[in-house]
């Protein structure tokens, strides 16, 4: 059974904030935030308290845009992605030990130094349209390794 998880991209006009990771799953690559759901947490609720963790920022309204299955042929868990995005936030976003904010512009993401399919999926988030994707990996994507999909499906919803 694979795990839960939220992600969540944080948008500002034209452009939207990531997070270089800086430790665990995903290290050296950029991201949302966003992080396991506990088992007494709705997926709103997951997504609000990783976003503050990992970001220092205050989250109001979230709006669902999808669902990712990542899984893995090496013995990495299998996962289950919510991605969410919002645009009503509070605060100033500051590093934290997990993660690292930077302000992107929408048509100059640093793909290369993302997950793979992020280039697949993220500019349908971008575009305000709703989707869902499975994609299989070789092995976990980190700072010195770029992940190869294995396989991959992308569908609006």
């Amino acid at each position: 059974m694979a795990k839960l998880y939220t992600l969540c991209t944080i948008y500002q006009g034209n452009q939207i904030l990531l997070g270089m990771k800086k430790r665990g799953f995903g290290v050296g690559r950029w991201n949302g935030f966003g992080g396991k759901v506990e088992d007494d947490e709705t997926l709103e609720e997951a997504a609000k308290r990783e976003i503050l963790e990992e970001s220092g920022l205050t989250v109001g309204s979230l709006e669902k845009m999808g669902v990712l299955y990542f899984e893995f042929e090496d013995e990495t868990p299998n996962k289950e992605v919510y991605i969410f995005r919002t645009s009503d936030f509070s605060g100033e976003p500051q590093e934290s030990e997990e993660m690292r904010p930077k302000w992107f512009d929408n048509n100059n993401l640093p793909l290369n130094e993302m997950w793979p399919a992020d280039a697949l999926w993220l500019p349908v988030l971008l575009e305000g349209k709703k989707f869902e994707g499975r994609y299989t990996y070789d092995q976990p994507s980190t700072s010195n390794f770029a992940s190869s999909i294995i396989k991959q499906e992308l569908i609006l919803t």
